[in-house]
C-alpha cells in the first residue's frame, strides 16, 4: 500500500488521485471529517479531483455516515479493513491519503482497538471538570496515542472513556493484519503552507462554505453537535449564531487552522522519531515530478 499524507491544503487528493490513475489504484480516505455526508466544502472533499482524464478513481471512506454521528476510529479500521480486502480481491492497489495522523497510524500500527461502549456515569463525572484536568486525566494514561488529535472537549471525555475501558479489559485483543506500506508525505515552506491556509479559507468561504452550515443546521442539527466537529463547523457555526461577527470569525478560524496544520506536522515528526519512515516531497515539484518521486522510491 501506498500512504499519501501532510498537513492540510498541501494537495495531497489531487495528487493521490493522478498516482492512482497510473496505478490503477484505489483511494481510501484518512480523513475523520470526511466520513460525514454534506459535509462538503469545510471538509475539502474535491470529488472532482476524482475524475482524471476522463476516468473515475475509486474512493473510499467517504460520505460514511450522517451528520451528528460520532465516527471513530475504531470503526475506522473495521471500514478501512473491508476496503482494502476488496480493493485487493479486484486486483487494483491501494492508496491511503489523507492528514488525520490518528487514523494513519491506527492502521500502520495496528492499534488494538475495541468498540466501546458510551458510559454515561463517567460522562456525567467528567463534565465537571474544566479542560485541563481532563487533558491530564487522559496523559496520565501510558498508553494514550492520540493526545495532539484532542482539541473539542467531547473528544477529550470520549479519549477517557476509551482508555478507562481499557483499563476494565486488558486482555481483549483484536488481530490486524500487517500490511506493507510506503509512506509519502507532501509539504511546502511553512510560510507557503499558511498563504495556502488563508487562500484556500478565502474560496472557500466565498464560495459556500456558510451556506453548508446553514443547511446543516436547517436539518435539526444541534449548534453543539456541528461544534464537535471543530475547525470550519465550530467557528461558522458560531458566526451564525450571532456570536461573533464575519471578521473575527475569519481570523479566529484562519488561526485555527494554521495551529491545526502545525498540530498535523507534530504527529507526522513524531512517526518519524517512531521507526517510520515518512518520503517527503517538496509540493513546489509538478504533478509528474511527484509521480516520478514515488515511482524511483517504490520496491522492486
Amino acid at each position: 500500500m501506498i500512504v499519501i499524507l501532510g498537513p492540510t491544503a498541501t494537495g495531497k487528493t489531487g495528487f493521490a488521485t493522478q498516482l492512482a490513475a497510473l496505478l490503477n489504484g484505489e483511494i481510501i480516505s484518512a480523513d475523520s471529517r470526511q466520513v460525514y455526508r454534506g459535509m462538503d466544502i469545510g471538509t475539502g472533499k474535491d470529488l472532482s479531483e476524482y475524475m482524471v482524464d476522463e476516468k473515475k478513481i475509486p474512493y473510499h471512506l467517504i460520505d460514511m455516515v450522517d451528520p451528528g454521528y460520532e465516527y471513530n476510529v475504531y470503526e475506522f479500521q473495521k471500514d478501512f479493513l473491508e476496503a482494502y480486502e476488496g480493493i485487493e480481491k479486484r486486483g487494483n492497489f491501494p492508496i491511503l491519503c489523507g492528514g488525520t495522523g490518528l487514523y494513519i497510524e491506527s492502521i500502520l500500527k495496528g492499534y488494538k482497538l475495541l468498540d466501546v461502549p458510551k458510559n454515561m456515569e463517567l460522562r456525567e463525572e467528567l463534565e465537571s471538570k474544566d479542560d485541563e484536568e481532563l487533558v491530564s486525566i487522559l496523559e496520565s494514561y501510558k498508553t494514550l496515542h492520540n493526545t495532539t488529535d484532542i482539541s473539542e472537549r467531547e473528544r477529550l471525555i470520549r479519549a477517557i472513556e476509551i482508555q478507562k475501558h481499557y483499563d476494565v479489559y486488558p486482555d481483549i485483543d483484536i488481530d490486524f493484519p500487517k500490511i506493507e506500506s510506503k509512506i509519502f508525505g507532501i509539504n511546502y515552506d511553512r510560510r507557503i503552507v499558511r498563504m495556502r491556509i488563508t487562500e484556500r479559507l478565502e474560496e472557500r468561504l466565498k464560495n459556500g462554505m456558510i451556506d453548508e452550515v446553514r443547511n446543516l443546521l436547517a436539518t435539526g442539527i444541534q449548534p453543539e453537535q456541528l461544534t464537535f466537529y471543530g475547525l470550519e463547523y465550530k467557528w461558522v457555526t458560531d458566526y451564525l449564531e450571532g456570536n461573533l461577527a464575519y471578521n473575527e470569525m475569519f481570523r479566529r478560524l484562519n488561526t485555527a487552522i494554521h495551529q491545526f496544520s502545525k498540530r498535523q506536522m507534530t504527529w507526522f515528526r513524531r512517526m518519524e522519531k517512531q521507526g517510520f519512515e515518512i518520503n517527503w516531497i517538496d509540493g513546489n515539484l509538478s504533478t509528474s515530478e511527484k509521480i516520478a518521486f514515488v515511482l524511483r522510491n517504490l520496491p522492486n
